[in-house]
C-alpha cells in the first residue's frame, strides 16, 4: 500500500469515511423506533388520547387528489393561442388577395366561402378580424382541454360567432372553421398545487379526520413485535419515539465500520502483495452502493441482490479471500436492525455468496458462471421458501404472519437476482480493463498461443518460444504441488520474456550458427545492458498490449537482482575492482509464490536441458538444489512468502517434469530405398 500515491490514498480515505458514514447515518438521524421494526420495548398508554391516524390520513388524502385537481387559466399558453391566430388569419388573407384559386391556406373552403372572401370589401374584414378575435377571448376565458370533440368544439364556435349572421352564413362557417384549427387539441388551463391542497384539506375536515381511540393502559407495542404505522403513530403523540442523535451508538457504529473497511484492504493486500489501488476502490465503492442500497431501501432491501452479485464480481477478479472478506463485512454492517425471519434471509444470503466465492474463483470460462448465474438464484429460492413454511408454521400471530413474504415474493427476488448476476457478469469484461482485473477467463484468454504476441515470440525468437514452453512446464506443475495459482503462472510464463523480442539474436537460444553478436562486441558491461533490456523493453510490449498488472510482474521479477555471472566474470578479468552492482539485473526481487516458483524454474531449465542421458533423479534434484539455495543465498526469494517445505515440494515437482520430458523411445528400423532398374 506504500507504493500507492498519495491521492490514491486520499480517494481510498474518503471512501472509507463515506461507507462508515452511511452505515451509522440511521443512528444519527432516524427515530429509535420506526413502522416495520421490532419494537425495543412494551409500552403502555398513560392516558386515554384520540390520535390522528397518519396512515389513513395519508390513503384518504391519496383518494382526493384526482378529483380536487383545481385549474386555471395558463397566460402563456393563451398568448401561443393568439399569436396562432394571427397567423392563420394572415394566410387566409393571402389566399383571398391571390389569384390562384388552389393556394392552400389555414382551412378548407367552400365554392360559397370562396365567394364571400373575394367579394368583401376591406371594412367587412377588418369587422370580421374583430368578432374572430373576440370569440376567442371568450373560449380561452371558459378554459380549454385537449380532448375536445372536433364535432363539439366547432359547434361551440360556431355559437360564438352568431354576430356574423346565421349558421349556414359563409362568414359564420369560415370563422368557426378557423377557430377550431386554431383550438384544436391545444389546452389553456394548469393545476394550481396550492388551491387543490387547500381544497384536499377542506374536504377531510368535512369529512372528518381518522383518529385512533386511546384508553388508559392499553398496550401500545410489546417488546420483540413489529411496530404498526398505528402504533407509531401512538407511540409519537405521548412523546415515546426518540428522535435526538445517539451519539455514542452512532460513534460505535461508525468506527467499526472504518475498522472494517481498513480490515477488508488488509486481507485482500494478503491475498494480493501487489495490492493495486483501483481494486481497492473496486472494493470500497460496491460496498458504499451495497450500503447506501441497505439505507435507502430499507427493511424492503433484498440480502440477496446487495451480498451475492459483487461477491461474485470480487471472486473472478479479486480472488476468492478477498469476495469473503467483502461478503463478510457486507454481511455484518446492515444499518438496520435485523431480527426473526430477516435474519434467516440474511444467513441464507450469506451462504448463497459464500457459494458464489468459492465457485466463481475457480471458475475457468464465462459458460461455467453462467450456469453458476442460473443455478444459484433457484438454490437461494428453494432455502428460502423451506425457511418461510418453517416460520410460518412456527408463529402464531396473525398479525406478523401477514408480514411474511409470500412464494411470488421470493420468486420475483429469485429473478432479481438472477438478472442481476447476469449484469454482473456481462460488466466483467469492462471492469477487467477499468480496474485491471484478473478474471480466470482473461488468463485463459491471454494464454492462447494465437495471440498476436505471442505468435511473434515464436516466430522471431523460436529457441525463446522453445525455452518458454519448457519453463512454462516446470513452473506449472511447481505451483500445483503446493497449491499456487497455476493459470496465473502459466499465464506469465509464456510472457516472461517477451522483451527478447528487440534483439532475439543476442541470445544464445536462438543462435544458429557460430557467431554471437557478444563475442564480436567484445564490451562485457554493454553485453550486460543488452542483457537488461530484454526486461525493459518487455514491460514496454506489456503496457503496449494492455496486459494486466499480475501478468507484467513475471518480466522483471523473473530475474529479480540476480548477478550476470557470465559477463561480470568477463569484466573482472579486465578490471578486478569493478562494481558487481552494474552486473545486477534492476529487479524488483520476486514479491509472490508464483513468480518466486518463476524464477526458479527459469534458473533450472537450463541446467535440467544438459544433464547426460544416464543421470539419476537424486543427481537432477541436487542440481535442483543448488540453484535454489543459491537463490535463496542472495535475498531473491525473501519477498516471495515461499517456505522451505514449499520450496522442497517444488524442486521435487521439476524432477519429476524433467523425468517425463526425458522418456526413453524405442530406434525404429529405417527400411533401406529400393533401386529400381531398367
Amino acid at each position: 500500500m506504500l507504493r500507492w500515491t498519495r491521492l490514491q490514498r486520499s480517494v481510498l480515505l474518503v471512501l472509507c469515511l463515506l461507507v462508515a458514514l452511511i452505515s451509522s447515518w440511521p443512528w444519527l438521524v432516524e427515530p429509535d423506533v420506526r413502522p416495520g421494526l421490532t419494537a425495543p420495548f412494551d409500552a403502555v398508554a398513560p392516558k386515554d388520547a384520540r390520535v390522528v391516524d397518519s396512515e389513513a390520513l395519508k390513503q384518504r388524502r391519496s383518494s382526493l387528489v384526482p378529483s380536487t385537481l383545481v385549474q386555471v387559466i395558463d397566460n402563456k399558453q393563451d398568448q401561443q393561442l393568439r399569436m396562432r391566430l394571427e397567423r392563420y388569419l394572415g394566410e387566409l388573407e393571402r389566399v383571398a388577395s391571390s389569384d390562384d384559386a388552389d393556394r392552400i391556406g389555414p382551412v378548407n373552403l367552400s365554392a360559397a366561402e370562396e365567394d364571400w372572401l373575394e367579394e368583401r370589401l376591406p371594412d367587412e374584414r377588418l369587422s370580421w378580424d374583430m368578432a374572430v378575435r373576440r370569440a376567442l377571448e371568450r373560449m380561452l376565458s371558459q378554459g380549454l382541454v385537449n380532448n375536445l370533440a372536433e364535432e363539439q368544439l366547432r359547434q361551440a364556435t360556431s355559437l360564438q360567432l352568431e354576430e356574423l349572421g346565421a349558421a349556414d352564413a359563409p362568414a359564420r362557417t369560415l370563422g368557426s372553421k378557423l377557430l377550431t384549427t386554431t383550438l384544436q387539441g391545444a389546452s389553456n388551463l394548469k393545476t394550481d398545487p396550492q388551491r387543490s391542497q387547500r381544497l384536499i384539506e377542506k374536504l377531510i375536515t368535512q369529512q372528518g379526520i381518522p383518529v385512533i381511540e386511546v384508553n388508559q393502559g392499553d398496550l401500545i407495542t410489546q417488546k420483540g413485535e413489529p411496530i404498526s404505522s398505528q402504533a407509531y403513530d401512538v407511540l409519537d403523540f405521548f412523546g415515546l419515539v426518540n428522535r435526538r442523535p445517539k451519539l455514542g451508538i452512532w460513534l460505535i457504529r461508525f468506527t467499526e465500520s472504518l475498522a472494517a473497511c481498513g480490515i477488508l484492504l488488509l486481507v485482500m493486500r494478503r491475498e494480493r502483495p501487489c495490492l493495486e489501488a483501483p481494486h481497492g476502490l473496486l472494493a470500497l465503492g460496491l460496498l458504499l452502493i451495497s450500503q447506501a442500497c441497505k439505507v435507502w431501501f430499507g427493511a424492503a432491501v433484498s440480502p440477496l441482490a446487495v451480498i451475492v452479485p459483487p461477491t461474485l464480481l470480487l471472486a473472478q477478479g479479486l480472488g476468492t479471500s478477498s469476495a469473503l472478506a467483502w461478503m463478510a463485512v457486507a454481511s455484518l454492517l446492515w444499518p438496520t436492525p435485523v431480527t426473526g425471519l430477516g435474519e434467516g434471509r440474511l444467513l441464507i444470503a450469506a451462504a448463497t455468496a459464500t457459494v458464489a466465492a468459492l465457485q466463481a474463483g475457480r471458475l475457468r470460462s464465462r459458460a461455467q458462471l453462467l450456469q453458476l448465474a442460473v443455478l444459484l438464484p433457484l438454490g437461494a429460492l428453494v432455502l428460502e421458501l423451506l425457511l418461510l413454511n418453517r416460520s410460518s408454521g412456527s408463529l402464531v400471530d396473525q398479525d406478523w404472519s401477514r408480514l411474511l413474504p409470500n412464494s411470488g415474493d421470493l420468486t420475483s427476488e429469485a429473478l432479481l437476482l438472477g438478472l442481476l448476476m447476469m449484469l454482473t457478469i456481462l460488466v466483467i469484461p469492462l471492469l477487467e480493463s477499468s480496474f485491471g482485473l484478473l478474471t480466470r477467463a482473461r488468463l485463459m484468454e491471454l494464454a492462447d498461443q494465437e495471440r498476436p504476441l505471442l505468435r511473434r515470440l515464436s516466430s522471431e525468437a523460436p529457441g525463446t518460444f522453445e525455452h518458454t514452453l519448457m519453463i512454462c512446464s516446470l513452473a506449472e506443475e511447481g505451483a500445483r504441488a503446493i497449491g499456487a495459482d497455476v493459470d496465473l503462472i502459466r499465464t506469465g510464463s509464456l510472457y516472461h520474456d517477451v522483451g527478447k523480442l528487440h534483439a532475439p539474436d543476442w541470445f544464445i537460444e536462438n543462435q544458429t550458427t557460430d557467431h554471437n553478436p557478444h563475442t564480436a562486441l567484445n564490451d562485457p558491461i554493454a553485453s550486460a545492458g543488452v542483457l537488461q533490456a530484454h526486461v525493459d523493453e518487455g514491460l514496454k510490449l506489456a503496457r503496449r498490449h494492455r496486459l494486466p498488472r499480475p501478468i507484467a510482474d513475471f518480466i522483471p521479477e523473473h530475474q529479480g537482482t540476480l548477478r550476470m555471472g557470465y559477463f561480470l566474470h568477463q569484466a573482472r578479468l579486465k578490471d578486478p575492482e569493478i562494481s558487481e552492482q552494474r552486473f545486477r539485473y534492476h529487479g524488483p526481487t520476486p514479491r509472490s509464490k508464483e513468480t518466486g516458483i518463476m524464477m526458479v524454474a527459469d534458473g533450472c531449465e537450463a541446467a535440467l536441458r544438459s544433464l547426460p542421458p544416464d543421470t539419476s533423479d537424486a543427481e537432477a534434484q541436487a542440481t535442483v538444489k543448488r540453484i535454489v539455495e543459491a537463490r535463496l543465498s542472495d535475498g531473491q526469494l525473501r519477498q516471495s512468502s515461499l517456505s522451505r517445505a514449499e520450496l522442497e515440494l517444488v524442486m521435487r515437482a521439476f524432477v519429476k517434469v524433467w523425468r517425463r520430458m526425458r522418456h526413453r523411445r524405442i530406434p525404429y528400423p529405417i527400411p533401406a530405398k529400393r533401386r529400381f532398374t531398367a
